[in-house]
């Protein structure tokens, strides 16, 4: 049996229970640089066990929907934020744990200007930019030890808009 997953908004209630939406709305926290610049302060909490924060470079390949899901990935060691290095949209896919098991995957469209930080051992799908280049700015932990688990879906997911 095929499971449609309808692609949703992204808001910073719906992702709440996976991670922190990062956005520069509403008034900002405080004005700086002369009064040129609005600090949206404190957006996201950097959450590691061990080891440190670590800033990398990622270009993803671009993909399109429908988009088959097959592929989940979780950081049990520590939180993995993805900024965004151009005004484009993309994917952000989360499910739940049960057990250890991923379950109930979701997928969200960001708008323009928002990033995203997954809490330390949310499974989530892999960056998924829908335009070129592609390129983010991941900041996560940086340290020894297994810090990426993989669950490969047996059940057919196609996300569609």
């Amino acid at each position: 049996m095929t499971h449609r997953i309808k692609t949703a908004p992204l808001t910073a209630e719906a992702f709440a229970p996976y991670g922190d939406l990062m956005e520069a709305s509403g008034t900002p926290d405080k004005m700086i640089n002369q009064g040129k610049c609005g600090r949206f302060h404190d957006k996201a909490s950097l959450d590691f066990s061990d080891g440190r924060a670590g800033i990398s470079i990622f270009k993803g390949k671009k993909e399109t929907l429908p988009l088959p899901l097959q592929l989940v990935e979780r950081h049990p060691l520590g939180s993995q934020a993805f900024v965004p290095m151009s005004a484009d949209p993309f994917l952000v896919v989360v499910a739940r744990d049960e057990g250890g098991v991923p379950k109930d995957p979701k997928a969200f469209l960001t708008a323009p200007g928002q990033a995203i930080n997954f809490h330390k051992g949310t499974w989530h799908g892999v960056l998924t930019p829908l335009s070129e280049p592609g390129l983010f700015a991941v900041i996560d932990r940086i340290g020894d030890g297994a810090n990426l688990e993989e669950h490969w879906f047996k059940e057919e997911f196609i996300i569609e808009e």
